[in-house]
């Protein structure tokens, strides 16, 4: 496949800023992203904000925020909303050649015969009967008031293309309705500004969702009747859920933000992403540029994509697991903490936020759990602390003490000193807690006492 590539490739991610990004949104972004950045080539941030009653500017920087936590960029950014009278003169233009022709047909009056056509069992395509309507009859109509939608005319033939992902595939426009492309009010439905600012960008490489299969067909008419070169498409499996289960409503909206606030790294999420759906296993990856190098289209089947939660959740425990440090330091928000403390804590850890939880456990003042049945054990080892048996920074020749005094072995060994530490039944090791507590803290807990 490299040598099919042209060395222009670009691609484009054309959100619309209507709403939060979710995982399917990032899942094309990042196989578009991958694409561009293994090839070479350049990605346009292009946001689709035709529907003006719908399209924030605060959805807008969202969308470029999420981008950026998953650590994706761009080369290029553009908005529909600039480019409206573009759009309008290519209108125009197709009008002209007969390819857009006006609709006068009310919501009403096209529901009524698609019922009658379902009745009679015929399939529910537009019957162009407005193509029959004479000059006289559309002024007739707008007399009235009505005002035309436009409709772009299909031929009616197979449209084919070797798909990326899909391998060859052929669509029979004749099964299609010919597509409204501009409302009544002179509005734009989604389809010719994509087309107009795929050919004007110089975009050579579309993927997309496996459901854009019967638009691309359209599309490939549209960009046709431009005079345009068709850019190659891949359609990726839609994502289903870890069972193989159609993707639910609460998954589809399963937004960044959210999976943000619940403590995913982006580099999990990213690194799941990049393999569901193609025939390699899932292995987490701590940089971008380690994703992009491992990643090959060609690898992209027709099987469903299954995002599991619980498989990103493990992904994201192994990968705070191994962060070192210096990564994690400024986004602790902890001051005074330590590579000692990460270290102590970091293996216990499923998101990065439970940090300060151990932080505020190891230096703030805390009610011990201590047993009347425990207190042998636990004034025990207060014992050999405050005596200089052993030191905070000595947990073996501690627990050897305690073990001489007591005879304590195992879980009732082990179990009272925890609780007594910092009254969690689980947690990281306490040999390495104990010096972070320190020897006269940890002595007044063993003791029962508030320290």
């Amino acid at each position: 496949m490299p040598g099919d590539v042209p060395a222009n490739v670009k691609v484009r991610f054309a959100p619309s800023p209507t709403g939060l990004l979710h995982v399917g949104n990032a899942r094309t972004a990042l196989v578009n992203w991958l694409y561009a950045r293994k090839e070479r080539g350049s990605f346009l941030l292009r946001l689709d904000d035709t529907d003006a009653a719908r399209s924030t500017a605060e959805f807008a920087e969202a969308i470029r925020q999420d981008l950026i936590w998953c650590g994706m960029d761009w080369d290029e950014e553009a908005a529909q909303s600039a480019r409206l009278e573009r759009y309008r003169a290519v209108a125009e233009g197709l009008k002209s050649a007969g390819r857009l022709y006006p609709c006068y047909e009310t919501p009403e009056e096209l529901e009524t015969r698609r019922r009658l056509q379902m009745a009679r069992r015929q399939p529910p395509v537009y019957d162009r009967a407005a193509l029959k309507l004479t000059a006289d009859d559309r002024a007739r109509l707008e007399a009235e008031g009505r005002t035309p939608h436009w409709r772009f005319k299909l031929l009616h033939e197979t449209v084919g293309w070797t798909d990326l992902i899909r391998g060859p595939v052929e669509f029979d426009l004749s099964s299609l309705s010919d597509p409204i492309l501009v409302r009544e009010d002179g509005t734009f439905l989604y389809t010719l500004p994509s087309v107009v600012d795929d050919v004007d960008f110089g975009i050579t490489h579309i993927f997309r969702g496996e459901d854009h299969v019967a638009n691309t067909a359209v599309h490939v008419q549209i960009f046709q009747a431009l005079a345009a070169e068709v850019p190659k498409f891949g359609h990726m499996a839609l994502l289903t859920g870890a069972g193989g289960e159609g993707l639910s409503k609460r998954l589809g909206s399963l937004s960044l933000r959210e999976l943000h606030s619940h403590g995913i790294e982006p580099m999990a999420l990213m690194s799941l992403l990049a393999r569901i759906g193609t025939s390699d296993p899932v292995e987490l990856r701590t940089r971008m540029d380690e994703l992009v190098a491992g990643f090959d289209i060609g690898r992209f089947g027709r099987a469903p994509a299954k995002f599991d939660q619980e498989e990103l959740a493990h992904l994201n425990t192994r990968l705070i697991h191994d962060l070192p440090f210096e990564a994690v330091r400024e986004r602790l928000g902890i001051v005074e903490a330590t590579e000692a403390f990460w270290d102590a804590v970091k293996g216990n850890l499923s998101r990065l936020d439970e940090a300060r939880d151990w932080w505020h456990i190891i230096n703030d003042p805390l009610q011990p759990i201590v047993s009347e049945a425990d207190k042998p054990v636990t004034e025990a080892a207060a014992d050999i602390l405050q005596s200089d048996e052993a030191s905070a920074d000595d947990w073996p020749q501690l627990l050897d003490g305690v073990k001489r005094k007591t005879g304590a072995r195992g879980r009732a060994l082990f179990h009272p000193l925890r609780l007594a530490l910092t009254g969690r039944e689980n947690g990281p090791e306490l040999k390495h807690l104990l010096p972070l507590i320190g020897r006269d803290r940890a002595a007044r807990r063993l003791r029962g006492e508030t320290a």
